[in-house]
């Protein structure tokens, strides 16, 4: 699969859409890991979300994860449903 990278300011320049597949469930635990390597040690996590426009890959700080959608810095919401991966 090949994504485009961009920053995290850039993501409200796209359409967020659901991915092929939600892989909600099977992303949670790492996705709580990224908060936690996030607020307490200040670790970027690698996410590939999807966009209308294909995959988008942004390397960024988690600050929470709720049951639908993570939250960035600067209050970037992400829905569950669109994430594609995560990476360390």
């Amino acid at each position: 699969m090949t994504s485009k990278m961009i920053q995290k300011e850039e993501i409200e320049n796209y359409l967020i859409v659901p991915a092929a597949q939600d892989k909600s469930t099977s992303l949670i635990k790492e996705l709580e890991y990224a908060v936690r390597l996030g607020n307490e040690y200040k670790g970027k996590t690698i996410i590939t979300f999807q966009s209308s426009e294909g995959p988008l890959t942004v390397e960024t700080t988690v600050w929470s994860v709720t049951e639908k959608n993570i939250q960035l810095k600067g209050g970037i919401i992400i829905p569950l449903s669109s994430i594609i991966m995560v990476s360390f």
